[in-house]
């Protein structure tokens, strides 16, 4: 097949530009830098093994078809990215969208959104079903990334019912893992890099918040079953359902890390989740998915990855 993958320089996406090549594929990954890097292309571009396109999803999109499936993963995604570049991650969710369906729809190739957990915003439902229509407000601090998502799932079901073209879309919920931006504020990067300098480590409030996180690769796996499902036309939740609170993650991370960094606590930032945790029956039936690798590995492959790091400036 022949794949393009927005977003295909950054953390998940370079992964997944990675496995297609791996399956054989032809892969076109388009990019415009702000966030995400060469580098994480640095075992593909070199070999051939997946071409790269510096563009814009706002703009354009200057890549020619056919495509046998599109993987829609342009979007600024930390916090720190969303909440300093609210308009560009707004049109990133509606133009952006509209551009790569179109051109899925020109070539009749199936369509993966690569939806969020923030859609489902501060959930008073827990875990979270496809089925729950979420606690969002959106004129809140984090209403930029979780409406430009609402409205791209709303978006990509209207193109699927309109104009008949295969669509996934994939709620995904935290992931870690290597090429992860040490400086773009996500809570496992953060926490690693801060504990090899031996600095402390944030945690907002009281640390009772928690969170579920996923390993890339069982990610990549994910989006890759979810792409050949021929059942999956709504939301799918992707995730690991093992939930932590965030300061037992700041402690497992010192320990694993032999770090002598404390723990910091500091204000709750608003509109904040206090849980997230996805149900995911619905990938399990779907697609005989669910997460293999346990919290302990992936953070001491993150962590291995993160001491060879260079600091970004």
């Amino acid at each position: 097949m022949r794949a393009l993958v927005t977003g295909g320089a950054g953390f998940i996406g370079s992964h997944l530009a990675e496995r297609l090549a791996g399956d054989g594929h032809e892969v076109v990954c388009l990019d415009d830098l702000s966030t995400g890097r060469l580098r994480n292309l640095e075992r593909l571009l070199p070999a051939g093994r997946a071409t790269f396109v510096r563009a814009d999803v706002i703009e354009a999109l200057p890549v020619e078809g056919p495509f046998d499936q599109v993987y829609h993963l342009a979007s600024p995604v930390s916090a720190a990215q969303h909440t300093v570049r609210p308009i560009r991650t707004l049109r990133a969710g509606a133009e952006g969208t509209r551009r790569c369906l179109d051109l899925a729809a020109s070539c009749g190739a199936t369509f993966v959104m690569a939806s969020t957990s923030e859609v489902y915003g501060d959930p008073a439902v827990h875990p979270q079903v496809e089925t729950y229509t979420g606690n969002v407000d959106p004129v809140g601090v984090r209403g930029s990334y979780n409406e430009a998502k609402r409205y791209a799932e709303a978006l990509v079901t209207a193109y699927g019912a309109e104009r008949g073209l295969k669509v996934r879309i994939a709620r995904i919920f935290n992931t870690y893992g290597p090429r992860m931006r040490p400086d773009d504020g996500r809570v496992v990067a953060d926490f690693i890099v801060r504990a090899l300098a031996g600095r402390p480590l944030r945690v907002f409030g009281s640390g009772g918040q928690t969170r579920s996180f996923c390993y890339v690769s069982d990610m990549v796996e994910a989006l890759v079953r979810l792409a050949a499902c021929e059942e999956a036309g709504g939301p799918v939740n992707l995730g690991n359902p093992d939930e932590v609170r965030i300061l037992d993650l700041a402690r497992e991370v010192i320990a694993r890390t032999g770090s002598r960094s404390e723990v910091a606590f500091a204000g709750q930032p608003p509109g904040d989740p206090q849980r997230r945790r996805p149900d995911i029956t619905l990938a399990r039936r779907l697609l005989g998915w669910e997460p293999r690798v346990p919290r302990a590995d992936g953070l001491d492959r993150t962590i291995a990855y993160c001491r060879d790091e260079e600091p970004i400036a």
